[in-house]
């Protein structure tokens, strides 16, 4: 299950092709929560709302980056024709 949403987050529409601009996303992600958990190991607690602006960012930017680029993913089945009746 972890796996699967794992999956979900880091690929593109059709949930095989690797997604730079979600990857992107993840990553920064991580690296604002982990400089948030460095400051707060070292007995500093961090400014929430510097920890909020910073993820509001990596939220706003990615997302656009994802939308902008939305009609470039593949879709998933899209050489398979179509039976037609």
């Amino acid at each position: 299950m972890i796996q699967k949403v794992f999956n979900d987050l880091v690929t593109g529409a059709d949930n095989k092709t690797n997604d730079i601009a979600r990857w992107s996303w993840l990553l920064s992600f991580i690296a604002v929560v982990i400089g948030a958990g460095y400051e707060m190991f070292h007995g500093n607690m961090p400014v929430l709302k510097d920890f909020a602006e910073a993820v509001g960012i990596i939220a706003g930017a990615h997302g656009a980056a994802v939308m902008l680029k939305k009609d470039a993913e593949p879709k998933e089945h899209e050489d398979v024709e179509k039976p037609t009746e």
